[in-house]
């Protein structure tokens, strides 16, 4: 054989793969889709307020806002007329950023409105019904509901952000939405400063100053965004007046999806292609299996939510693969990007999945748990491929041990519970924050099919201490919060990939008198031979 074709069939390891074969990486802030509404109006007794009290009429009505809505609709038509601004409006099932583009290409501006578009969409909105009151009277009140109503997307280039879109709903309180790119600003930014980089679609193939770049993406803050939607609402036709905006009636931004993404670009895109090669191998498993999907042409779901079986579907010609972790809200997807780039990212649509505020000023804290999560899968991936112990860690793991003063009994191999446990702990949802007791507690009993009251504080208090006696699990500070160590994880991946995938497997082949493979016969040849072994024995 060929020395070239030998060096092909040598497997890699995906943590050799990580070290010798990235050239660098890159971690910042994706995609972010931003809700902008007004707070003293999310709800009926605010607008009830605002009609009564800050406008002086003697009746709460939403007609009252019909005037105010005619004169925000004609702003929006001056606005496009005065500044020669493409209208569009866009046809069902029609890609906006399709549109977006076209019209993105023939815009030879540093900076302004590219095109404005309109659609029908369905919103939240305030409107006047009729209430019973009393002995069949019914009086005018203000509710919440949804309608289909016109929203105008204002579709713009800026120098500092790059393209980005802030849309209007034109009915009373005209709830608006800001979308941006995070690798947009980072493009922006290096070509401001001089810095030369080599673009990849959504992110970097190669930049001159890497430094520069990622104190770009660490810099684009909670503060610098909030500037930059002030800065457009005083380009842009305002539905708020001054009058209504010095009384506090002012828009604040908050989170309805963020993208976290960490991209490592490949010294070849033969060496990306192996990583996922042995990313697939080994972590179709990776968290839940009912939450957890190898997807390569599109996405599998569940047909109910009681339904708890799970489908991989690969198809090997054509497609980029991507590996996809759900959990709760919150998705991770992992795939090779062009051909040159491992991308990982997390993208949180409800930031209460880690009991985080949905307020723009709470992105901090979103940012780091996006980028654990990226770290944490990266790890598993690297653990995974080579997860065995030493015979020592072994052995320490079937005794009992003390630590300063404190017991802790063995979590020996074959334990069911054991198994279970160390499962549990290496679920994904439990890996960006940690875990306390009450969230372990379900999914542990969910794991051996008992209920939750089978599975006392006290009981997982005990597995708890043991686990951390051992060295497998460490609290944070300040917190009631565990985590996995290094060894944990090591250690987790080890039992459970060891049981399920060898031993559990091959005992239920040898049980099994009809199964005829190989391991089978072999098997029970040995048997025979062992048996005629101590007869003979015997009988001399």
């Amino acid at each position: 054989m060929p020395k070239s074709d030998t060096i092909m069939n040598i497997p890699y390891s995906v943590a050799e793969l990580q070290k010798n074969h990235v050239l660098f990486e890159l971690e910042g802030i994706d995609r972010l889709y931003l809700n902008a509404y007004v707070p003293k109006l999310t709800n009926e007794a605010g607008v009830a307020s605002y009609f009564r009290y800050h406008l002086g009429h003697r009746f709460a009505s939403t007609k009252q806002a019909v005037h105010i809505t005619a004169g925000f609709i004609a702003a929006i038509r001056k606005f496009i007329k005065d500044n020669d601004i493409p209208l569009v409006r866009f046809k069902k099932g029609q890609r906006k950023d399709d549109v977006f583009k076209k019209h993105l290409r023939s815009f030879d501006r540093k900076e302004g409105v590219v095109f404005v578009g309109v659609a029908q969409e369905k919103n939240r909105v305030p409107r006047t019904v009729r209430k019973s009151f009393g002995e069949g009277g019914t009086i005018p009140w203000i509710d919440y509901t949804t309608a289909m109503v016109n929203v105008y997307y204002f579709y713009c280039l800026d120098e500092d952000f790059g393209p980005f879109f802030l849309k209007f709903c034109s009915y009373f309180p005209y709830p608006a939405k800001l979308c941006l790119n995070g690798h947009e600003y980072l493009k922006c930014q290096l070509s401001k400063r001089g810095i030369g980089f080599e673009a990849l679609d959504n992110g970097l193939l190669s930049c001159e100053d890497l430094a520069a770049a990622r104190r770009i993406c660490d810099g684009l803050s909670a503060s610098k965004i909030d500037r930059f939607f002030r800065k457009w609402l005083r380009n842009l036709p305002h539905p708020y007046c001054a009058k209504d905006r010095k009384a506090g009636y002012r828009y604040k931004l908050s989170i309805l999806q963020a993208e976290f993404s960490l991209t490592q670009v490949w010294n070849r895109g033969l060496n990306g292609r192996r990583f996922f090669e042995e990313v697939i191998r080994e972590n179709i498993d990776l968290g839940r299996p009912e939450q957890v999907q190898l997807i390569f042409a599109r996405k599998v779901r569940r047909k109910t939510a009681a339904d708890g079986r799970f489908r991989t579907r690969i198809i090997t010609e054509g497609v980029v693969p991507s590996l996809h972790v759900y959990y709760k809200n919150t998705h991770l997807k992992q795939y090779h990007k062009e051909g040159r780039a491992l991308r990982t990212e997390t993208t949180i649509n409800d930031t209460y999945d880690f009991n985080v505020g949905r307020l723009i000023k709470n992105l901090p804290a979103l940012r780091k748990i996006g980028f654990a999560a990226n770290r944490r899968v990266l790890e598993v991936e690297k653990l995974s491929h080579d997860c065995n112990v030493g015979i020592e860690a072994f052995e320490k793991m079937q005794q009992r041990v003390e630590v300063d003063g404190q017991n802790a009994s063995a979590l020996r191999f074959g334990d069911a519970r054991v198994q279970a446990l160390l499962a549990t702990v290496m679920l994904f949802c439990l890996q960006p924050r940690g875990f306390t007791n009450k969230e372990l507690r379900p999914l542990l009993a969910q794991y051996l099919g008992k209920s939750i009251e089978e599975i006392t504080p006290g009981k997982m208090t005990y597995d708890l201490r043991r686990m951390r006696l051992h060295g497998l699990i460490e609290r944070k500070a300040g917190t009631q919060r565990y985590q996995l160590t290094s060894r944990g994880l090591k250690t987790a991946l080890f039992y459970s990939r060891t049981y399920n995938r060898v031993l559990r497997p091959g005992m239920s082949i040898v049980a099994d008198d009809k199964n005829p493979s190989k391991l089978r016969r072999a098997y029970h040849t040995f048997a025979n031979e062992l048996e005629r072994y101590f007869s003979a024995q015997r009988a001399a």
